[in-house]
């Protein structure tokens, strides 16, 4: 009778063994790594140790052992605020704004100049068209604060010429437009640095797609439909996700340097409410209540943005 005799199966390869090839086949890759890698270290995960101020009753001259623990009462406090609800109502619909009109133009801008044969025409409008995103707020605030000015405004002197209104407008003491007013400043001064993107997700096309169907008879408007959109889509959808994450953090800087006290009701956002109520006034705790509201909830944006678009349209980013 002849022994059945089985052959071992080939061992796979080590875990480890796969990495450290890897990595020393790469590591002058690695290498050129390190200092971002200890640059996110160092100012993005470092500072989460500050988050356990907003559970301490915090004073700066105590050392962390001797701070008093209070548990979620900052927390407590920030939800029975009627402060809070009103800068939550204005940063969303500030952001909602934003990121409807900072996708939608643009796209329509990228596809528009792509569509321009003049290669000098061209570069001019799109160099002409980002350089507001080298300006600083400061400078861009005082550009759009002085062309909306009673006072020889550009805007109001058009619209007076054009006998639109009667008299000039004060549109920095009306609160119902304070929120156009920073979503179409946020769109001049964004647009053409934004397009770039899409110009190259747009160059990426194949140049055989726009000559087949030019072949059929497509206009350049439906083949900006058919393919130019299709093609960029992921690019599209990359960016969306990415926004959404962001929408309820979407900074100070405008609402602080375009606001003023007439209309401090629609221009306080979360980032400025912890500012004033965090730093302003000492309640650091407080401050850092406000700031992990922020953080938490724009995680649960990303990964509930990013798990529709990955269900629907099967692309993500994570």
């Amino acid at each position: 009778m002849k022994a059945i005799t089985t052959l071992k199966p080939q061992a796979a390869a080590r875990p480890k063994s796969r990495f450290w090839h890897t990595f020393f086949q790469q590591k002058y890759l690695y290498m050129m790594s390190i200092p971002f890698v200890l640059w996110v270290l160092v100012f993005n995960y470092l500072p989460l140790w500050g988050w356990t101020m907003a559970f301490q009753k915090f004073k700066p001259k105590s050392s962390f052992l001797d701070q008093k623990w209070v548990g979620l009462q900052y927390f407590r406090e920030l939800f029975h605020d009627d402060q809070f609800f009103q800068a939550l109502r204005n940063t969303l619909a500030m952001s909602v704004m934003g990121l409807i009109a900072g996708f939608i133009i643009p796209i329509v801008f990228a596809i528009l100049l792509n569509e321009v044969r003049v290669g000098f025409l061209k570069r001019f409008v799109q160099t002409v068209s980002y350089l507001p995103h080298f300006v600083s707020w400061v400078v861009a605030a005082g550009i759009v604060t002085k062309m909306l000015s009673t006072d020889n405004g550009a805007v109001n002197d058009l619209l007076v010429g054009l006998h639109l209104i009667s008299e000039p407008i004060q549109f920095s003491g009306k609160g119902n437009l304070f929120w156009s007013i920073v979503t179409a400043s946020d769109v001049w001064k964004e647009t053409g640095w934004n397009t770039i993107i899409y110009l190259a997700a747009i160059a990426g096309i194949g140049p055989e797609l726009y000559e087949a169907a030019r072949v059929d008879g497509a206009s350049r408007l439906q083949q900006a439909w058919h393919i130019t959109l299709p093609g960029i889509r992921s690019t599209i959808i990359v960016l969306v996700i990415i926004s959404i994450g962001h929408l309820i953090s979407i900074g100070f800087e405008k609402q602080f340097l375009l606001g003023n006290n007439l209309v401090r009701d629609y221009s306080q956002t979360l980032d400025l409410y912890a500012l004033n109520y965090g730093l302003g006034t000492g309640r650091y705790s407080f401050g850092t209540a406000i700031n992990i509201f922020n953080s938490v909830v724009s995680v649960i944006l990303l990964f509930a943005a990013n798990g529709i678009f990955k269900k629907i349209t099967k692309e993500s980013i994570i």
